[in-house]
């Protein structure tokens, strides 16, 4: 009975895994192509459960909202993002209240009551994206809930699979620990991808490995890292100077480097130090996602960021925090 119990609360997990990165997808799309503010509302766009249409409507909304003139397009790409995070919010409520319900026969319940606490604030925080006019620390705060969201979904999948992995290969006891350490460092260097992103500096460096000659110049942390900014109309396009979005840039690429050879080294020692071939695959898999993400890094700016490439290195990125996760998950289960 518990098995089969489990079973139908994994296939949910399993489909708003699959959901959640779509979510993160259309997300990047949404944020990418400048739609943040497509619906100057929320959680509707214009008053409306879709996007003006017909002249009337189109009236009507620009009437309501005369700041903000109806772009279908863009509004089209916010709507869907809602909708299908909406639809990710539904399943992980129907996931908490089957796991309430099946409490007693084994199913974990403070995981899913997390996930939901966690949905219920990152939709807090879409609806702040909005209100607040894209302010930069709401906006990251949104990317990162969504990665938050989808990790404890995997995490959540992974105690439901009953994930077994092969013991005995005690060589690779400590590496549990450095794998908590490559969550905190990749964690830390998604979230300062996405206040590059918030803050419209992803181009200001063109030249690799750092940025163009000048840069050391350049470098400010008076503003560059303010939480709260001056209060502004909107902060659509950014709102920080040359030199601070500079600063970020700089800040991230370094993250990069640091991020990327301390897992490539995690990926290596587990590697070598592992007889298991279960680890070996993990650390193998770790290290081709890294090295795809690097690579979609360099392309960003190699081409001046085009979209697909923007949005696939939101969507690797997620799949390395996942294998990430796998790894580590496995490592300290086996202990």
């Amino acid at each position: 009975m518990k098995n089969r119990v489990n079973h139908r609360v994994r296939t949910l997990v399993l489909i708003s895994i699959l959901l959640a990165l779509v979510v993160v997808s259309l997300g990047a799309y949404t944020r990418l192509t400048h739609a943040g503010l497509g619906c100057p509302d929320w959680p509707g766009c214009y008053g409306l459960i879709d996007v003006p249409a017909t002249a009337e409507q189109i009236i009507k909304a620009e009437q309501a909202f005369p700041e903000r003139k109806v772009e279908a397009h863009k509004a089209w790409n916010e709507m869907i993002h809602r909708y299908f995070a909406g639809a990710l919010g539904l399943l992980i409520l129907a996931i908490a209240f089957m796991s309430y319900r099946q409490r007693d026969q084994g199913t974990p319940l403070r995981l899913p009551m997390l996930i939901l606490v966690v949905v219920i604030f990152q939709a807090a925080l879409g609806m702040w994206t909005v209100t607040m006019k894209l302010m930069p620390i709401v906006v990251m705060g949104h990317l990162l809930g969504g990665f938050t969201t989808l990790s404890l979904l995997f995490l959540l999948y992974l105690r439901l699979a009953d994930f077994r992995v092969p013991g005995g290969d005690f060589a690779i006891k400590k590496y549990g620990r450095y794998g908590l350490i490559g969550i905190v460092l990749l964690t830390a260097q998604i979230g300062l991808g996405g206040w590059t992103s918030s803050n419209y500096a992803a181009l200001v460096c063109t030249e690799l490995p750092i940025c163009q000659s000048g840069w050391q110049e350049q470098l400010t942390f008076e503003d560059s890292f303010d939480l709260i900014p001056p209060e502004k109309d909107s902060y659509e396009f950014g709102h920080l100077s040359h030199a601070s979005r500079v600063t970020i840039h700089v800040v991230h690429r370094l993250g990069a480097i640091v991020t990327g050879l301390y897992l490539f080294w995690l990926a290596l020692m587990v590697f070598r130090k592992s007889q298991s071939a279960f680890f070996k695959n993990a650390a193998i898999s770790l290290a081709f996602i890294l090295s795809c993400q690097i690579l979609l890094g360099i392309s960003n700016i190699w081409f001046s960021l085009p979209l697909a490439v923007a949005v696939s290195h939101n969507v690797v990125a997620a799949c390395l925090m996942l294998s990430l996760i796998t790894l580590t998950y496995s490592l300290r289960r086996k202990l």
